[in-house]
């Protein structure tokens, strides 16, 4: 019930008038329905099969006494024409009200969608760490999704409330104990669906598990194509699809044996009621015609919509996991909360002036455990210099890299940029003057020029194509089909490797960066573009603070400073030629199994 009234309190506030002009439309259409239930009353009497003289009720005996003495003809036509204009009304009431839910389900399932991105966006990176790409997917298509339906059954249930309320309030003017007698029994059942609200809970849950599932198990598939067609690993992820398509499928039979299940005591419910009705209509009633009419009517009138209330309720249940998971989700990410909206308007890019250090740096992913990603790291990096970072696998070279660019905070010391500490506040202008190009280039499935707008959408033509002489891509974006127009596919999959490689590059040089961060960029090239790469950095140097992860030495011999890392610490520093002449460094030894394998 809680997060029913978040739920409502959310769409509240959201709304604004349009939700009260939603709910005058509500009462209007009940209101005029209720009316045409009362010209029933006249017309029945007009004909005269059935004499509805009401005891209990003067001003209608009066009413019927004042139609009776007029000419029959004209009292029905007058009767028939009201009931008309009334059901016209009803019609254009619902049309509208129907429109405006439409309207507030859509507007509020844009803004939730739009939220909970935006929310997730300005996520610090440890909780894209600790999350799965998969579950945020899946968050963002699906639970919003539920969400946005269930707005609808909300408005149902609402309009369901109201308009049982108006028929009870019509209802106890024809018989206020038949009346207490059918809400007394809607009650009941009302109670006694608590039991089928919360095994719909449960399947809502559990369906959440199994989407989840779902999408990241087609995610993961889907990106490593190539090692399952490789590897000959078809038969297992079509037996695990099988698998979990046969869980999904109870699931869905669960759902709709609990729905059936419910609907059919409902109806058992309301045929013995129909029957007790019956029974003491004719009993307290003593077969009077009109008294046992109206008892039917009230019946007809306010048991379908107690009804429609327990199934609003039951559907409600099933949605109710998805909100409660967008609002978990949107709570993690206030808690991972790096940057403000406002914070990411005109930011400009900032000019390194002095240059980056690590200052008694201490960092870990996991503050539980003893080991520690980086230990007491001291570097400097000097301004407008080539610094290489290498060393073996795990040896902490991302992660250093990492937080150098604000993605991770260190657990101790500090990060400083011209001498001040890295903070929330310098962030941004430090992220908007580095350009960083990853081991695995990125790229959209948009046109190459998309690709490269994305890092500077003002940039000209001819800055473009600086940008791919640069880095040794004009040559092959000039020979596509339709050149900087081509569509390259999902991450680039149309272009090789090293052609991925060279645009990633080519965009981060169009930013003109104050910091190039190149994280074995030229890992995927033949070695006559590595070396044309090489000497286009070369022609870098001096002009910006260049950081370099080598995995290739030789990529690195005019670097003005090399640093080793090893299990997390910082074993060497110096200039390449002195790291090579140590004989008992780790460094030379690096150098020397490169040499022997390329010989």
């Amino acid at each position: 019930m809680k997060e029913v009234m978040h739920f409502i309190k959310l769409i509240h506030s959201y709304s604004g008038k349009i939700l009260y002009i939603n709910l005058t439309a509500m009462i209007l259409i009940s209101l005029f329905e209720g009316v045409g239930i009362f010209l029933l009353l006249p017309l029945i009497n007009l004909t005269g099969i059935v004499d509805l003289k009401m005891n209990n009720i003067n001003y209608a005996n009066e009413f019927f006494g004042f139609i009776k003495e007029l000419p029959q003809t004209f009292s029905l036509t007058a009767l028939l024409s009201l009931f008309v204009i009334l059901m016209i009304g009803q019609s254009y009431f619902q049309r509208n009200q129907t429109i405006l839910n439409t309207k507030i389900q859509q507007s509020f399932a844009r803004y939730l969608r739009e939220e909970t991105y935006k929310l997730i966006l300005l996520a610090d990176w440890e909780f894209f760490i600790k999350n799965r790409k998969s579950d945020l997917i899946n968050s963002m298509i699906k639970e919003t999704g539920s969400v946005s339906g269930g707005v609808s059954l909300l408005l149902n249930f609402i309009s369901s409330i109201i308009f049982t309320l108006i028929q009870i309030g019509i209802a106890s003017l024809l018989s206020a104990k038949m009346t207490l007698f059918v809400i007394a029994f809607g009650i009941l059942l009302v109670f006694c669906s608590r039991k089928f609200i919360k095994k719909s809970k449960l399947l809502g849950q559990d369906n959440i598990e199994i989407s989840q599932t779902y999408m990241a198990g087609i995610n993961d598939h889907f990106s490593g194509i190539k090692e399952i067609k490789s590897n000959n690993l078809e038969e297992y992820h079509i037996n695990w699809f099988n698998q979990l398509n046969t869980r999904m499928e109870k699931n869905v039979i669960k759902t709709v044996e609990l729905k059936t299940k419910s609907n059919f005591i409902y109806k058992v419910v309301s045929a013995i009621l129909i029957v007790i009705f019956v029974f003491m209509s004719i009993k307290m009633f003593k077969g009077q015609a009109a008294p046992l009419f109206l008892i039917l009517i009230i019946f007809s009138r306010l048991w379908p919509r107690i009804t429609g209330i327990q199934s609003s309720l039951e559907q409600l249940g099933s949605v109710l996991p998805s909100f409660k998971h967008l609002l978990s989700l949107q709570k993690k990410c206030l808690e991972n909360q790096e940057l403000l909206e406002r914070d990411i308007h005109n930011v400009k890019p900032r000019l390194i002036k002095q240059g980056m250090e690590c200052k008694d740096v201490y960092f870990r992913y996991n503050r539980e455990q003893q080991t520690y990603a980086l230990h007491k790291i001291n570097l400097q990096f000097p301004a407008n210099r080539l610094t290489a970072i290498v060393g073996r696998s795990g040896a902490g070279k991302s992660t250093l890299i990492d937080l150098l660019m604000g993605l991770n905070k260190p657990e101790r010391g500090e990060v400083l940029i011209d001498g001040k500490a890295l903070s929330s506040e310098n962030l941004l202008s430090l992220r908007r003057s580095i350009s960083y190009v990853p081991q695995d280039p990125f790229l959209f499935n948009a046109t190459i020029r998309e690709n490269l707008l994305i890092i500077d959408q003002n940039a000209s033509e001819v800055q473009i194509w600086e940008a791919l002489e640069f880095a040794e891509a004009a040559g092959f974006v000039r020979k596509l089909p339709n050149g900087l127009d081509t569509i390259i596919g999902e991450r680039g999959i149309k272009l090789s490797g090293g052609e991925r490689q060279r645009l990633v590059l080519a965009r981060a040089i169009l930013r003109k960066p104050s910091i190039l961060v190149l994280d074995e960029a030229t890992s995927a090239l033949d070695t006559e573009n590595e070396s044309k790469i090489q000497e286009a950095i070369e022609r870098l140097k001096g002009t910006m603070t260049i950081i370099v992860i080598a995995h290739r030495l030789s990529t690195i011999r005019n670097a003005d400073q090399v640093v080793v890392l090893d299990q997390g610490e910082i074993i060497q520093q110096g200039q390449f030629n002195q790291l090579a002449n140590e004989k008992r460094g780790m460094f030379s030894q690096l150098l020397k199994k490169q040499f022997e394998v390329s010989v």
